[in-house]
């Protein structure tokens, strides 16, 4: 299998497993389900622009051409 979906697959199933204990334990989750998720949509935004800005603080202007007169 794809390392990926193993990854994205051990993920939801570590997900299940905290979602049912919380359910055992009858306590209410750490934080509205809402709230997470904006807080998961703020990481990935965060760390798409930081990519981003990385590239191009990375990038080098190209060098100019020169033309010699001759």
């Amino acid at each position: 299998m794809n390392p990926v979906v193993i990854a994205y697959a051990a993920s939801l199933g570590a997900g299940a497993v905290g979602g049912a204990l919380y359910w055992l334990m009858d306590v209410p989750s750490p934080a509205p389900p809402w709230v997470s998720l904006c807080g998961l949509l703020g990481i990935l935004g965060g760390e798409a622009a930081g990519g981003v800005l990385l590239r191009r603080w990375r990038r080098k202007p190209a060098p100019a051409a020169h033309q010699s007169a001759t």
